[in-house]
């Protein structure tokens, strides 16, 4: 039980992430480009209304993921209380993965919106 609970807590740890960034980002966005806090790609970067642009797309979609994760990630885990050690390891190892892709591909979406509402010097369309 003890692992299980380590496990669980751990595996929560992602979109408990996914939701406190995702509001940051969206309520908060930081005024200066910076490439230490906030969403930052070449394009994100070019202005500061491409900067408050993606920060917000991407912490709009990073909350939404947060609120669906948070719960699925919670029952996922609830039929493995009793198993074994290796196989709620295992299992949280999956799901740790499966989240993590969710923060690599939740780029596309932002980028994609840049490219809609920008032109490659930074100009609204």
């Amino acid at each position: 039980m003890g692992f299980w609970l380590f496990m669980f807590i751990c595996d929560l740890l992602v979109p408990v992430t996914f939701l406190i960034c995702g509001r940051v980002m969206w309520r908060q966005t930081p005024e200066k480009i910076s490439r230490q806090v906030g969403y930052h790609s070449k394009r994100a970067m070019k202005n500061p209304e491409t900067w408050k642009f993606a920060n917000e797309h991407c912490g709009r979609l990073w909350w939404r993921i947060g609120q669906v994760m948070l719960p699925l990630s919670v029952l996922v885990q609830i039929p493995f209380v009793h198993s074994s050690v290796d196989r709620i390891g295992t299992m949280g190892g999956i799901l740790c993965t499966v989240q993590s892709l969710f923060l690599i591909v939740s780029v596309i979406p932002t980028e994609l919106a840049l490219k809609r509402t920008f032109t490659e010097d930074g100009e609204r369309i």
